[in-house]
């Protein structure tokens, strides 16, 4: 799913503009059990994960730390 979310922002050509809206996104419509798998899954490697998608996740990582 955070890959289908990624592929919507992949059309903005700033890529960090990109990954800001992914994390947004996930902020506002996951709950926060989803995202602690999204990070726990990238913490592990992120499988699967497109890389505006690690990219993203990396910021909800940040955010969640703080």
């Amino acid at each position: 799913m955070a890959n289908d979310i990624s592929d919507f922002f992949n059309a903005e050509p700033d890529k960090e503009l990109a990954a800001e809206g992914v994390t947004k996104h996930l902020l506002r419509a996951w709950e926060p059990r989803m995202r602690k798998e999204i990070i726990s899954h990238y913490q592990q490697g992120g499988t699967g994960l497109s890389e505006l998608s690690k990219a993203a996740i990396a910021k909800l990582e940040q955010q969640a730390a703080a």
